[in-house]
């Protein structure tokens, strides 16, 4: 179908892995999308399939009922068409410019030290596979593509009533098969911008860099309840805790690259006298063998570097030092609340996923999640009585709806049957502790039905992102055979 780009091409069922073999060859990290974007429309184009875009820039494809199936009820396919940029330290990789490099380990693929894009690379491919086969059984269909779901749901808030013709929605953005979804949550970013004042170096002072690396990292909903560890809070906890004896200013405190990661990387600049560096790396060398004996059973990767730099910025005063280490060590980080009404889901969440340094500020941004309003709500106004105290600004801003989940849905119980019917078992009906587009869908179309189902996918937005082989294969079948079960209208 295409000229193959790596031996990914080759695996089973080709028609899907050709798909994602070709994604991957076309850089579309979020807010970067639209060379695959318009690449979709070209081939749709060349497959004769009605194709359009709205003013957000999603992609619509249409594709008629085989023969026999024009009564069914017509189905959407959903994915969206950005993934999220992570990559390993040293890993020389631009996301805007390089295609990610896969390939097969095992029974698994992944991607040579960058994030792999199967999330939600897989579910795009396998929407267009169906569009481009001719041996599947379907009723009408529609194939919406959304564009930057994981920096912001842009195209999801987007989505405008009328556009869609479906009574029923399959997202394929869920990362383990044999699991579906019915629900999710919510969430809304928060943003907390700390004023600092700065001073002049002195003579005596030297700069250090402290960085803390090999964290594992990970989605900040689906891997909040791991116990991974965030680099900036174990950064923060360090310089706040363990450095008592040290007098030291913050230079620049960075850590994280997305809201909705778990932070793996995290790094502060100090100033210290030139005589207190020795005490300094001890102190390091003190708190690794520490945090390693912590957290032996998750990160195993842990480690502390210190060198010497020069930095064109000035230290922070005393005081800011002070505020911005009490602010990060305050802030609360990762499970706030188990569900109640779903064993074993996290109800609420917030992640601390990015800290970024200016010259006169340094901002935090958290994203909290939530499957109730008030759960979210709750971890907001703990969020604003922390910046109350610390005397910062707050803003919370790009709040998405979680989606309530239907128990008894028509579309569950065709799944739950199919799955059945096929494996011998039941899968597992579920609620994600993550944000799936299906909420903001139901604004527009209040009454689609909806389930969020995929292949298994392990480590999403990490370098350590792998979709299993042999799940792919399951969810093909699985897809086919929903299309060919959609009951008639009416």
């Amino acid at each position: 179908m295409f000229k193959p780009h790596s031996e990914i091409s080759n695996l089973e069922p080709q028609i899907v892995w050709q798909f994602f073999d070709q994604i991957c060859s076309i850089p579309h990290p979020s807010k970067y999308e639209e060379a695959l974007a318009q690449f979709i429309v070209d081939w749709a184009g060349s497959q004769n399939l009605p194709v359009r875009r709205d003013k957000t820039g999603n992609v619509f494809i249409k594709k008629p009922a085989t023969a026999g199936m024009e009564n069914r009820k017509p189905v959407v396919l959903q994915a969206h068409i950005d993934m999220v940029p992570q990559k390993n330290d040293d890993t020389d990789h631009d996301f805007v410019t390089d295609p990610i490099r896969p390939f097969v380990d095992g029974d698994w693929v992944t991607a040579d030290g960058t994030t792999l894009g199967a999330d939600n690379g897989i579910g795009m491919a396998s929407c267009l596979a169906v569009l481009a086969a001719d041996d599947i059984v379907h009723g009408p269909l529609e194939v919406i593509l959304t564009v930057d779901e994981e920096a912001g749901m842009t195209g999801a808030f987007g989505l405008e009533a009328g556009w869609l013709e479906g009574e029923i929605l399959l997202n394929t953005d869920s990362e383990q098969e044999g699991e579906i979804y019915m629900g999710c949550a919510g969430g809304i970013d928060a943003s907390l911008t700390l004023n600092i004042e700065r001073e002049p170096k002195q003579d005596e002072q030297v700069y250090i860099e402290i960085a803390l690396k090999g964290l594992k990292g990970g989605h900040s909903g689906v891997d909040i309840h791991t116990g991974r560890a965030n680099a900036n809070k174990l950064l923060a906890r360090t310089l706040k805790h363990h450095f008592n004896d040290v007098e030291f200013q913050i230079v620049e405190f960075k850590g994280g690259s997305l809201r909705n990661a778990i932070p793996r990387e995290a790094y502060a600049t100090i100033a210290v006298k030139d005589s207190d560096v020795n005490t300094i790396n001890a102190h390091i060398k003190n708190v690794e063998m520490l945090m390693k004996q912590e957290l032996q059973a998750i990160e195993t990767g842990l480690s502390f570097n210190t060198q010497q730099v020069d930095h064109t910025l000035s230290p922070l005063s005393s005081d800011s030092t002070a505020k911005l280490l009490s602010i990060l060590n305050a802030c609360p980080n990762g499970v706030v609340r188990m569900s109640d009404d779903i064993k074993g889901v996290v109800e609420t969440s917030l992640n601390l996923g990015v800290i970024t340094s200016a010259e006169d500020s340094i901002e935090i941004l958290c994203l909290i999640r939530s499957l109730i309003d008030s759960g979210r709500k709750d971890v907001e106004g703990t969020l604003s009585s922390l910046a109350e105290l610390a005397g910062v600004e707050i803003e919370f801003s790009g709040a998405y709806p979680g989606w309530k989940p239907e128990p008894d849905s028509e579309l569950v119980h065709i799944f739950r049957d199919m799955y059945e019917g096929i494996y011998g078992n039941k899968p597992d009906i579920m609620v994600i502790h993550a944000g799936l587009e299906c909420g903001l869908f139901k604004e527009p179309y209040p009454d689609m039905d909806m389930i969020s189902f995929g292949p298994t996918i392990k480590f999403p937005h990490s370098p350590d992102e792998k979709v299993h082989i042999g799940s792919v294969g399951l969810y093909w079948q699985q897809m086919k055979a929903l299309l060919t079960n959609i009951p008639v209208k009416g």
